[in-house]
């Protein structure tokens, strides 16, 4: 299920080290935003020059290529922060102290691995894109008017790197609230029951509407 976490601070290197990241988790998440609007724009323009003059938009396809990374990656951190990804936790949510934090932790160590393999992945594929002596530094190109892919390239990696981060400091948080038997961990989203969560939207809700 998907639905926004309280996330726990303290005076703790890890709660600190967690509104840190979060900080740049933020700002990500702003440019995601931005370049949705950003296509929301390019579409009215299109769409705009078609309808009045048989003019659309040059390169609009490219140009929503080259976006779409950001929108897809740069906020992944931000929402497995506060647990708004979407997952299931209908097994999950049923446990409770260290059972559901070493659950937490082996599922998150397996994101890890995935990520970790992902960002090799995606950087392998960013290189055999990115050429210092190509014409804008590109070995290839979109089809329409030309423009250089490896930076869309680059996204991938750099999101998943700050997502690996975000799991290494979820890892840190749920090994220590299983060995310390905590009932309140920082820097990890705590589950809440669906009773709670409604009570949550609805504060949300009520302060937005004063």
């Amino acid at each position: 299920m998907a639905g926004s976490s309280p996330v726990l601070q303290d005076g703790s290197a890890l709660s600190r080290l967690d509104r840190n990241l979060l900080s740049a988790e933020r700002v990500l998440a702003l440019v995601s935003g931005l370049a949705v609007f950003s296509l929301m724009v390019l579409a009215v323009i299109s769409v705009g020059g078609r309808n009045a003059a048989n003019m659309p938009l040059p390169g609009y396809v490219d140009w929503v290529e080259a976006v779409m990374p950001l929108i897809a990656f740069m906020g992944i951190s931000y929402v497995q922060r506060d647990g708004t990804h979407i997952r299931m936790d209908i097994l999950i949510g049923r446990l409770k102290g260290r059972a559901l934090w070493m659950a937490e932790l082996i599922s998150v160590l397996l994101i890890l691995f995935l990520m970790v393999c992902l960002v090799w992945g995606s950087w392998a594929h960013f290189e055999r894109s990115f050429d210092w002596n190509a014409p804008l530094w590109s070995r290839d190109s979109s089809i329409d008017i030309g423009l250089p892919i490896w930076p869309a390239k680059l996204l991938a990696p750099v999101a998943f790197g700050v997502l690996c981060l975000r799991l290494c400091l979820q890892i840190w948080g749920y090994g220590r609230a299983f060995v310390l038997g905590l009932e309140q961990p920082v820097a990890v989203p705590l589950i809440q029951d669906a009773a709670a969560q409604a009570m949550a939207e609805a504060e949300q809700l009520a302060e937005r509407g004063k």
